[in-house]
Formats: C-alpha cells, structure tokens, sequence
C-alpha cells in the first residue's frame, strides 16, 4: 500500500493533454498489485478460523476451540506464537523485500518490479495451495511478503507518474481501493470455501490468490513503462513519446521540461539516505516515520487479521464469524470512495481528526461491552442483540479507518517529500509500515490473551495520541503542489525553524524563471 504521489492542487502547474483511454487502461491494470496485498490480508484470518486448517497445521489451537467446557477462557483460546507466525511473516518478509525492491524499481523500471511482485506472489499462493506441512506453508507466506513488498512499492509510483497531475491523488488513492477490493473478496471466498465439505476449502482460499497475482503478471509483461523510468535510465526521445501517448496530445514541452529538471536534481544527490537527515527535513522525516507508525496502532490489521477469529472468540458461530467479516469488508470499500470523493474538497486534516474521534468512541464502546459479559476470567457469552452491537460498533471503526487513517496513511508521506529525497522517505514509510504490521499481528493473540478486553483500551489510547499529534503537528496539504510544500513547513509553528528561507524562495524563483 505505499504511496507515491501528490494530489495537483489550484495554483499548481497545468500541462496540456487530458486523461485518454491509454492511461486510464494502465492505470487500472497496474492497480491490480493493490488486490494482491487485499486479497492476502482478507484470507488469512478467514482460514485460521476453518477447523480443517487448524487441525492440521495448529493441533493444539484446534483443541482449545474444541474445549466447550464451561470454564473456558475466551480470551486465549486462539493465542499460539505459530498461528500468529503464519500471517505476520509475510510482513517481515515484505519489509525485507522493499529495500531492494526500491532499487530495482529505480534501475530497472517500474514494470519490471511489478513483474517480479507477480511471479514471485503466484509462486507463493501456489505453494500455500499446496501445502502438508506448516514448513511448506511458512515458505509459501514469505514468497507472498516478497510479493507484497515489490508491489507496494512500484505500483503507487507508477500509477502517480502515469497519471495526469489532476487525478493523481485521486488514483493514489485507487490502489488503497483495489486494497479493500481485495480484502472483501477474500472474505466472500472464505464464506463460500468452508461450506465445502471435505476438508479442503482452505486449500482454495489460499491459492486463488494465484489468480490476481497471475493477472498482474501478465499486464506487467504489456504495461509500458511511465516517461519518468525512461528517462531516468537514459532515454529522453523514447520518454518524450511516451509522455505524447499517455497525454493525449504532442504538446508536451512542459511537462518534459519539468521531468528533465526533476531528473537532473535528483541525478545530483548522492544519498538519498544522508540527505534526508538534514535538519531542512526534519517534518518529512518524522511524519514518514510516526504516521505509519501510528497507522498500525489504530489496531486496524487486528481487524483485518483476525476478523474471524475475534468474532468467534466474542462467541460468533464459524460461520456467522466469517459472514461477519464480510460485511465489514464491505464497510471498508464503501468508506474508502468516501474518502476518495472528499479528501480534495475537505483536506487531510479533517479526515484525520473525525476519524480518529470516532475510532476512539467505538474501541471504548467494544472494550465496555467485552468487558462488562467476559469481565477477567474471559468466561460468558453475547445474546444476539449484544453480538449485533459489537459488529456495528467494529463496523463504525473500520469506515472510520477507511477514510481516514488507511487511505492517508499513505497519501501524506508520498506528497510531503519532495523528489530529492521521495525515494528514501517512501522506504521509511514501507519499511516503517510493514514493521509494526509484522509486530501487531505477531502479538495480537497473546495480547488479547493477557490485556483481555483492555486490549481495545490499548489501542483507543494510541489513537488518542495520534489525534493530538495530527491536531498540532500536521499542517493541511490540500491542493499544494510538491514545489510548494517548503512554505507549507515554513509557515507552520513548529517545523518552520527546520526551514531555512532560500528554500522557500529558491522555490519562487523558479516558478518566476
């Protein structure tokens, strides 16, 4: 889900050319690596909750699901370092493949590293398909990291740089869709995967994500590459065609212009690494670190994890837990368009703000309610109607996410950093993002084990912080064009020390020029 672009805003430069039919198609075919990543995020917890799964791979979880006695605690009947394993490797394995994915996509192009995130994703869904032992199943999940590390980072880039300036935010945003496409499918097949009887339904689960993975595979063969990877490796007439073709128009003198300059700026840093630790981008630097930091401890991949299983822990039949996450797969496309249709007109910040106040609200309310029937010992059952307002309360939270802290979490790192340092603070943002995924799902169980239903306490005190945090130290980006962005830090209380003048006026001397 890394970002890669900025939203064009009033004020900005406005090229010539419109969004042709060329474009709109490689952007829609590149935007299926984000289904890749959904589609994995949808299926895990939905067959870590299948009986035939367990018992096979997880025996000593499948025999605590089975315990009926009435002294049973709720709380830990799922908590096991392996099952946790099983989802949170993938993402340990992505952080790792990100840093050379993002070397790739830059010597190589952007097409070639969403060829590989195909290949190697369909290796691992294949492999997880096949599976008959918890080795086997591993291996399969760190083919699947590799794949969502490459994806992650070369499919936001090539969907900004393919993208005329006025929709670019907007398409940024399109693969954070494609995401909870994924994701809702994932649940759909689940429900669907264990009615079969047999046994085998999580074998099905697992490899049809070799579907969208080999769909992606062979667009990457077709893609062209984005004018910008041409030139970067040294083919401006070949660039300047393709920029021709993806606008529309053969007046495009500008718009090359200002990717040559660009070029010429980012070929003159050294060390992308070094000069982002300058003191002049400071703001950069911390908000590609805390947002996706704080992004994970929303608690939102709990959710997304462990839908299924939380809600069969809550006391929700296999079945009812499965159709549970469902819907709120549903709730989290619905929102994302939310999203997609107000960032631009109401800004970050607001988004930020009310969805964080009402993520707070319902885990309070989750927490109350856990607490209140499962108290300490874990031991008590929902009636229907209590069952029915737990899923409405996680269903007000994931919209919240959905159009706030999820689709954000990557739009504001990626249109903060100007170009010559976008490269590094991109791979802060990935690594950064993978990492705490990797942590929290990893901890989870044993945390809801341990913490109990303090453990939604837990999460809503993050999202406290993170709340403060945007209320004082992120200043709106609507509608600013990257070349803007320093008189953005400038002017604001805190950062503005950290910027030196020439940086802001560098800036409208060129514009002048």
């Amino acid at each position: 889900m890394a970002g890669g672009g900025f939203v064009g805003g009033d004020g900005g430069r406005s090229y010539e050319g419109g969004v042709t039919v060329f474009v709109v198609f490689t952007c829609l075919a590149a935007a299926m690596g984000g289904l890749l990543f959904g589609y994995d995020l949808g299926i895990s917890g939905g067959v870590t909750s299948m009986e035939s799964f367990l018992s096979k791979f997880f025996p000593s979880v499948y025999h605590k699901m089975k315990n009926e006695s009435a002294g049973q605690n709720q709380y830990c009947k799922f908590d096991s370092q392996l099952l946790t394993l099983f989802t949170s490797c993938l993402y340990i394995a992505a952080l790792v493949a990100s840093f050379f994915a993002s070397s790739v996509t830059r010597k190589f192009g952007r097409k070639i590293s969403m060829f590989v995130a195909g290949l190697v994703f369909l290796m691992g869904s294949v492999l997880n398909g096949v599976a008959n032992n918890i080795v086997l199943l591993i291996i399969g999940r760190l083919l699947l990291g590799i794949g969502v590390g490459f994806a992650n980072q070369s499919v936001p880039v090539y969907l900004a740089e393919m993208a005329p300036t006025k929709i670019r935010g907007a398409l940024n945003m399109g693969f954070q869709m494609a995401i909870t496409i994924g994701i809702l499918v994932a649940g759909l097949v689940n429900f669907g995967t264990a009615k079969i009887k047999g046994g085998y339904g999580w074998r099905i689960s697992l490899a049809l994500a070799a579907v969208p993975s080999l769909m992606m595979t062979l667009a990457a063969v077709f893609l062209p590459d984005t004018p910008n990877s041409i030139l970067e490796r040294g083919h401006p007439e070949k660039a300047k065609k393709m920029l021709q073709k993806i606008r529309g128009t053969n007046n495009v003198d500008e718009e090359f212009q200002d990717l040559l300059n660009a070029t010429e700026v980012a070929n003159r840093v050294e060390n992308q690494w070094m000069n982002i630790t300058q003191p002049r981008y400071r703001p950069q630097l911390i908000i590609c670190f805390l947002i996706p930091f704080f992004q994970q401890l929303t608690g939102i991949n709990v959710i997304m994890f462990y839908a299924p299983v939380l809600f069969m822990t809550l006391g929700f039949g296999n079945e009812a837990s499965l159709m549970s996450s469902v819907i709120t797969g549903g709730v989290n496309v619905v929102a994302t368009l939310v999203s997609i249709f107000t960032v631009d007109k109401f800004g970050r910040r607001i988004l930020f703000l009310q969805g964080g106040v009402q993520m707070i609200i319902c885990q309070i309310a989750v927490g109350v309610m856990i607490g209140k029937e499962f108290g300490v010992s874990g031991e008590g059952s929902f009636s229907k109607g209590e069952a029915n307002w737990i899923l409405f309360f996680v269903c007000a939270y994931v919209a919240a996410f959905a159009w706030s802290w999820g689709p954000l979490g990557w739009l504001v790192p990626s249109e903060i950093c100007p170009l010559e340092i976008r490269s590094a603070g991109q791979a802060i943002n990935v690594s950064v993002n993978m990492l705490f995924t990797f942590l929290i799902g990893q901890v989870f169980l044993t945390m809801l084990c341990h913490l109990k239903f303090g453990l939604f306490f837990f999460f809503a005190g993050f999202v406290i912080i993170m709340t403060i945090f945007i209320t004082f130290f992120l200043p709106e980006t609507k509608n600013v064009p990257i070349e803007e962005m320093n008189r953005v830090w400038k002017a604001h209380w805190f950062w503005g020390k950290y910027i030196p003048d020439e940086a802001v006026t560098h800036g409208r001397q060129d514009r002048a020029a």
